[in-house]
């Protein structure tokens, strides 16, 4: 695959600003949305025979569904302005969701299933932070759809790396399903799209995805708004200095898990790390308590 192939730029001047089938991507399971509505704008869509994971980026939504109804009250001005409001929707739904704020921002992941699990809005404050790495690699991880969480294949993350961290790293892969000999899985097979956000205009981030035998190295420069596909290899990050960079992974393949093996010639630098980041967390849900609540009824 060429870089040309797994950067995604956005569309200019549209409400849908991505839209990424799999079978544009060259893959199996990861379809992709990203939209902007205007207060009290909606749409309506079936799910189909797919489960969707909706990501709150900025302002407030409601939905109302053959499955039951929502409502942000808290959403987040930007992703530098709290955590995530989360909606899982299962298969064959029917939906409507609103924009109850202006330039209300979202994201949207759905993949093919067989399977039925139950509906469910993830809160901020239910969203599990973790600090990973150490040093200048250090970085936040808000689970959204975390492993084990009561879906079929979809895995969703937000990551916070600082102005100048290495992020994803030591740089780590998770394209060929190895278990042990009792059976615990070890890696699991999976698709991954990186969703950009950075604080500043003209921010960027530099991410290299490549494989062992380099028949796939590739180096690319991403702004914000801009998406890279990770379809197979390894796959680290740097924010630019002075800028901080905010990454929206969804992942879907063999298993529901984020089991990976780490790149042998960096797996040293594992503990070597002497502190954390001062400047972690980037962002709390106490944060999204700080914005005003949206209008009800644009009022």
């Amino acid at each position: 695959m060429s870089q040309r192939s797994l950067l995604v730029k956005p569309v200019a001047n549209s409400g849908i600003y991505h839209n990424l089938t799999a079978q544009q991507a060259g893959w199996e399971y990861l379809n992709f949305e990203a939209r902007t509505l205007k207060l009290n704008e909606s749409f309506t869509q079936s799910t189909g025979e797919n489960e969707y994971c909706i990501v709150l980026l900025g302002g407030n939504f409601k939905v109302t569904s053959d499955k039951g109804e929502w409502q942000t009250v808290n959403g987040r001005k930007d992703v530098f302005s709290g955590i995530a409001h989360t909606l899982y929707l299962p298969r064959r739904t029917s939906f409507t969701l609103t924009a109850t704020k202006d330039n209300t921002d979202i994201a949207v992941c759905w993949v093919a299933t067989d399977e039925d699990h139950p509906p469910c809005l993830k809160q901020p404050e239910e969203a599990a932070i973790e600090f990973r790495g150490g040093d200048n690699a250090n970085r936040q991880i808000n689970s959204l759809l975390q492993p084990g969480f009561d879906c079929h294949k979809i895995v969703c993350v937000e990551v916070y790396t600082p102005s100048g961290n290495w992020s994803s790293y030591p740089a780590h892969k998770h394209d060929v399903r190895k278990v042990d000999a009792s059976g615990n899985l070890l890696e699991a097979d999976l698709e991954e799209i990186y969703f950009y956000k950075i604080d500043k205009p003209n921010g960027f981030a530099i991410q290299q995805v490549y494989n062992d035998d380099r028949s796939l190295d590739e180096v690319i420069k991403v702004h914000n708004n801009e998406a890279v596909l990770v379809p197979e290899g390894y796959h680290p990050v740097v924010a630019g200095h002075g800028y901080n960079v905010y990454y929206l992974n969804f992942l879907a393949g063999s298993d529901q898990s984020l089991a990976n093996t780490p790149d042998p010639q960096q797996e040293w630098i594992f503990g070597t790390w002497k502190g954390q980041d001062p400047r972690l967390p980037m962002v709390t849900a106490e944060m999204n308590k700080a914005s005003p609540p949206a209008p009800l009824h644009g009022v």
